[in-house]
């Protein structure tokens, strides 16, 4: 026989009433067979001889054997949210009666386990930059109030 009989005899073969299956492979490299017409999915399976084989007994009207069930997801605890330099500052500020600079801040906020500098070399200066944003951007509604040259307070 020549190879020319050969794929016709295989493309006679697959015209026959059979459902239009095909495999296709996901993201994560699972693969799963798939009707064309539709789009009807069955696996995932692991392997593509596994996509295969079932490919096989799905086209025969038998059931694929053995499909894993999908695995549940993890429930992750999420984590608790790290206070920023300028709410801790509003903290130790809320908790002061007097108006306090901002070297004054950081120190109190370390000694409070409020928050630490990540590293930085100038987290008073880092701090007075976002106090003094917040009192131009929200004006009235800043929590916190320039009572002096450098020293700060929260509004009562």
């Amino acid at each position: 026989m020549s190879k020319k009989t050969t794929t016709k005899a295989k493309a006679a073969k697959s015209t026959k009433a059979q459902p239009a299956l095909q495999i296709k492979k996901d993201a994560k490299g699972r693969f799963w067979v798939v009707a064309k017409e539709s789009g009807t999915e069955h696996g995932p399976y692991d392997t593509k001889k596994e996509a295969t084989d079932a490919k096989a007994a799905l086209s025969s009207g038998a059931a694929p054997t053995e499909t894993k069930p999908a695995k549940a997801k993890k429930v992750k605890e999420p984590k608790a949210k790290k206070v920023s330099a300028i709410d801790a500052a509003a903290q130790v500020l809320a908790a002061s009666k007097e108006p306090m600079n901002c070297m004054a801040l950081v120190e109190a906020m370390a000694t409070q386990g409020l928050w630490e500098s990540p590293g930085g070399k100038t987290p008073s200066a880092t701090l007075y930059s976002a106090i003094i944003r917040e009192i131009a951007f929200k004006g009235a509604e800043s929590r916190f109030v320039k009572k002096d040259r450098g020293m700060f307070a929260v509004k009562a």
